[in-house]
C-alpha cells in the first residue's frame, strides 16, 4: 500500500491503541497462569495477532468475547494440549520471550518466522539455550529453528546490551518454574530497563514468583515461591506510547491534537517522549485522562534515547522541526530493528532535504524547519512508514510513503487515525494486510 499526504495542520482527538508490549507480555503470563484470564483492550496489530496464536499453539484457548474484550483459559504450561511448533510472525519480541518459555517443556519444538525477522541474527539466542542446557538447531543461522527442553533455571550470566526480550522470556520462565532452590540471573549493560518494569509488573499481577530485584544487576528467584493463589485474573491494557509519539509529535510541529488512552504514570519507556516536547518548547498540557500538545516555535534538544530506542523516528521528525541541531543518543540500539534504523532515517529523510549525521552513538538532526515534497519508501519498517506521514505534514508539496502497509505490523489503523484529522484527506493506494 502507498499513501500520499497534502501538508497541513491538523487538529482533534485520537484514542491510541493498546500497548503491544503490554498486551504480548500478558498473553505470555496467560499462557503460564493455570485458569482464566479476562483482558479488555487487546491489539491487533499483526504482531498481537502472532503472540495470540503463539499462546493457542501452546495449549492455552482463546474465546474473543467482543472487539475490546477476550478470555484465555489456559493449565498452564508446558501442557498436554500443546503443539510442537508455532509460528513468530514478525515479532521479535514474541519470538525470543516465547523461545525461553517454550525450552520449558521436554518436547522437541519447532519455531518460524517470517518478514524482516527472518533477518536478524540468532546467535545470541543459540548461545544462550546451549548455556541452559537445551538443544538448539537452525538452517545455518536462519529460521526454522528446533529446540528441545527441559530448561531447568540456573544461576546463569547474560548480556543486557543488545536486547531485553530475552531477559524478559528468562524471568517469565524462571517465575514459572518449581524451584528447590534460589536461583539468580545477573545481567550485564542491560539496555531498556522500563521493558523489564513491564515484565516484573506482569509476574506480579498474575501471582507467579516474583524476583529480587537488584537494581538490574540481578534478579533472584526464592524457592517454593511460586504456589498459585488466584484462578482469576482481569486485566486492562493500557495505550501503547511507542505510537502515541507519532501524534504527539504531529502536533508539536503543527497542530492541535488530543490523544487520549494513555496512562500517565506507565512504565513504558517511550513515555519519556514526554521529555523531549518539554525540551523543545510546544505548548503541552498531561492530564489524568488525555494529553494535549499544540503548536509552538520549536527549539532544538539533546535526548539520550538508549532505553527507548523506538523513540528515534518520531523524535527525528521533532528535530528536523526545530531551528538547530538536535543530538539523540542510543544509535547502536537501532542495528537489528525492522531495518538498520538509523541508516534507513539518514538515507529515506534525505529525500525531503533533511540533514542527518550519525557520530559514534550519536546521533546529529540539522533541523531547518523547511521540508521538501518527496517519496519516502517505509523498507518494510513500520515506524519509518509513520514517521513518514508525520513529516508529510510539514513538507512544502505532497510526500508519498510506499509499503506504507507496514504499519500493521504494530498499529494498523495509524494512517486511518491520521486522516481522521486531516482537513487534506490522504490517498491511499492498494489495502493494508492485517489478517
Amino acid at each position: 500500500m502507498n499513501v500520499s499526504i497534502q501538508p497541513q495542520s491538523i487538529q482533534g482527538t485520537v484514542q491510541i491503541a493498546p500497548s503491544k508490549s503490554v498486551f504480548q507480555r500478558t498473553l505470555a503470563a496467560a499462557l503460564l497462569f493455570n485458569g482464566k484470564t479476562r483482558i479488555e483492550n487487546y491489539g491487533i496489530s499483526n504482531d498481537d495477532k502472532a503472540a495470540l496464536a503463539i499462546i493457542q499453539q501452546l495449549g492455552a484457548t482463546v474465546t474473543i468475547i467482543d472487539e475490546t474484550r477476550m478470555e484465555i483459559h489456559s493449565t498452564g504450561f508446558p501442557n498436554e494440549r500443546m503443539q510442537q511448533a508455532f509460528h513468530c510472525g514478525e515479532s521479535g519480541l514474541s519470538f525470543r520471550m516465547f523461545c525461553m518459555i517454550a525450552a520449558t517443556a521436554a518436547k522437541g519444538i519447532q519455531i518460524n518466522a517470517e518478514g524482516t525477522l527472518r533477518d536478524r541474527p540468532l546467535n545470541i539466542v543459540a548461545a544462550l539455550l546451549h548455556s541452559l542446557g537445551v538443544r538448539y538447531q537452525d538452517e545455518q543461522g536462519h529460521f526454522p529453528i528446533q529446540i528441545q527442553g527441559p530448561l531447568v533455571p540456573q544461576n546463569i550470566t547474560i548480556d543486557g546490551s543488545i536486547t531485553s526480550q530475552l531477559l524478559t522470556g528468562l524471568l517469565l520462565a524462571y517465575a514459572n518454574a518449581p524451584l528447590t532452590e534460589e536461583v539468580t540471573i545477573s545481567v550485564q549493560d542491560l539496555k531498556s530497563k522500563p521493558y523489564i518494569d513491564i515484565t516484573l509488573s506482569v509476574i506480579e499481577q498474575f501471582g507467579m514468583n516474583m524476583p529480587v530485584n537488584n537494581d538490574y544487576q540481578t534478579f533472584t528467584f526464592a524457592p517454593g515461591a511460586n504456589a498459585q493463589t488466584k484462578t482469576q485474573v482481569q486485566t486492562l491494557v493500557e495505550g501503547d506510547w511507542s505510537n502515541a509519539a507519532f501524534f504527539l509529535v504531529a502536533a508539536a510541529i503543527g497542530g492541535d491534537i488530543t490523544v487520549t488512552g494513555l496512562d500517565v504514570f506507565s512504565t513504558q519507556a517511550d513515555k519519556k517522549i514526554l521529555e523531549a516536547l518539554q525540551d523543545c518548547g510546544c505548548t503541552l498540557s498531561i492530564r489524568a485522562d488525555f494529553i494535549r500538545v499544540r503548536h509552538n516555535t520549536l527549539s532544538p534538544f539533546q535526548f539520550d534515547a538508549t532505553d527507548c530506542p523506538d523513540l528515534f523516528p518520531p523524535l527525528v521528525c521533532l528535530a528536523a522541526c526545530a531551528e538547530g541541531t538536535s543530538v539523540i543518543e542510543g544509535v547502536s540500539r537501532l542495528l537489528h530493528k525492522e531495518s538498520n534504523r538509523a541508516q534507513t532515517l539518514q538515507e529515506e529523510m534525505a529525500r525531503l532535504g533533511i540533514l542527518i549525521e550519525i557520530q559514534d552513538d550519536y546521533m546529529l538532526v540539522r533541523g531547518t524547519g523547511i521540508i521538501s515534497g518527496g517519496i519516502i519508501d517505509s523498507r518494510a519498517d513500520h515506524r519509518i512508514a509513520m514517521a513518514g506521514g508525520i513529516m508529510a505534514l510539514k513538507a512544502s508539496a505532497e510526500v508519498q510513503i510506499t509499503h506504507a502497509d507496514a504499519v500493521a505490523k504494530s498499529y494498523p489503523n495509524f494512517f486511518e487515525h491520521l486522516n481522521s484529522l486531516c482537513a487534506d484527506k490522504i490517498k491511499f493506494e492498494g489495502t493494508i494486510s492485517n489478517p
